[in-house]
């Protein structure tokens, strides 16, 4: 597939997954115990047989930047690359990315090569499973010049996304981007599974390259959803590729919560257990986790944890965690750590302590939680911030790195 590149876009400062995005990339962020976000669009492009990568970001590259080198390594015989373009200033350009549109447009060099006939663009915040090589089978046999990849939703999920109308052959003839009333969108329903659906843009297409560079001569338009598609729709023969799998955007501190913790369900929507569908990441070769009289409910752990006399339930445990003796952790996402510490340091090491109770939190990586420590939320706060945690939605986050005296309640 020399004539394919797929460019997955890294995003802005990230700021409705602050303050996991404080000092990381979005797509840098920790999911599901051991993957990053970037993980799921580019095993998606890997299991499709893409192997031409390229991510674009701007803020934060430094963690992304290392994760990728060591997580994606192809033969040196190989075509094959995943790498990222972090913005930069240059003579023609002296500003900064400003928009999922402009960014494509500032990173042109980067896939100025006349083999590359056809760019797929992805998003860098979402949870899925696809075969994007259908699309792009779809998109040839169309004949398209832009196709559009589209998740049929309720009328309740309508609201926040960009809404298609087509024509019987799959032609779009109308998008409405973030629909406020029910009557923008009436005439754009579709019959799926015998329910009143709606077409929802999943922010994934696939661009005939000098078409793309032709929408993208106006400076002005600067992203994808709002002004690019849209007068795609108008002047391009534009198609809808129909993704009925699932599909969810977690970009913001709730969706993260939550999409977290459907990994310790019994059969969780996104299944990293298929064999025949690999979700790639950084091997770390830690040890086997190892627990002491512990009891454990719904829940799911990664590699290198240790934990004593403590109680999980429905919670997802990253990498290298330590959890103390008669700590409850309940409806809670721990990332884990880089790291187990020295003896030397034990004040400091990376730990949860001893008789503490963690409920509906996030605790983010090389966080020292003191003993006797509650992280509760108990008068239900929804939106607070202090040197030891953030509260976004009713949900604790605690920073990076941060250090929580014994005996502190939140």
């Amino acid at each position: 597939m020399k004539e394919v590149l797929s460019i997955i876009l890294g995003g802005g400062r990230g700021t409705r997954l602050y303050p996991l995005t404080k000092y990381r990339a979005k797509p840098a962020v920790p999911l599901a115990g051991k993957y990053r976000l970037i993980d799921i669009p580019i095993s998606n492009c890997l299991n499709s047989g893409l192997n031409k990568i390229l991510i674009l970001t701007q803020f934060n590259s430094a963690s992304l930047n290392r994760h990728i080198f060591r997580a994606y390594k192809f033969d040196h015989l190989s075509d094959g690359f995943v790498e990222v373009a972090a913005a930069e200033q240059s003579v023609e350009y002296g500003d900064w990315f400003q928009g999922s549109a402009d960014a494509v447009r500032k990173s042109y060099k980067h896939f100025n090569d006349p083999r590359i006939k056809h760019l797929i663009i992805l998003s860098g915040d979402q949870l899925y499973k696809m075969n994007i090589m259908d699309m792009f089978k779809f998109h040839l046999e169309k004949e398209s010049e832009v196709t559009v990849a589209c998740n049929p939703v309720g009328m309740e999920e309508a609201e926040g996304l960009g809404i298609m109308g087509i024509n019987k052959d799959s032609q779009i003839r109308k998008f409405v981007e973030k629909p406020k009333k029910n009557e923008e969108v009436s005439d754009l329903a579709i019959q799926d599974e015998g329910r009143k659906k709606f077409l929802s843009s999943m922010g994934i297409y696939i661009f005939n390259k000098d078409i793309l560079m032709r929408l993208l001569k106006d400076a002005s338009k600067v992203d994808f959803g709002r002004e690019i598609i849209p007068e795609a729709v108008n002047v391009c023969k534009t198609y809808a590729f129909i993704h009925h799998g699932y599909w969810r955007d977690i970009g913001s501190i709730p969706s993260f919560y939550e999409e977290n913790l459907a990994f310790a369900q019994d059969h969780p929507p996104l299944d990293l257990f298929d064999e025949e569908w690999h979700f790639f990441t950084r091997p770390r070769h830690l040890p086997l986790s190892k627990f002491s009289d512990c009891h454990i409910e719904n829940s799911s752990i990664a590699d290198g944890v240790i934990a004593e006399k403590s109680k999980i339930i429905h919670s997802i445990i990253g990498l290298r965690s330590k959890i103390g003796s008669d700590t409850v952790i309940k409806d809670s996402v721990l990332m884990g750590n880089d790291y187990y510490g020295s003896g030397k340091a034990a004040s400091t090491n990376p730990a949860i302590g001893k008789n503490c109770l963690i409920s509906k939190s996030i605790v983010d990586k090389n966080v020292r939680i003191g003993d006797n420590v509650k992280l509760v939320n108990e008068n239900s706060v929804m939106d607070y911030e202090d040197e030891y945690c953030v509260i976004r939605n009713g949900i604790i986050i605690i920073p990076k790195g941060t250090i929580i005296p014994s005996g502190t309640v939140i």
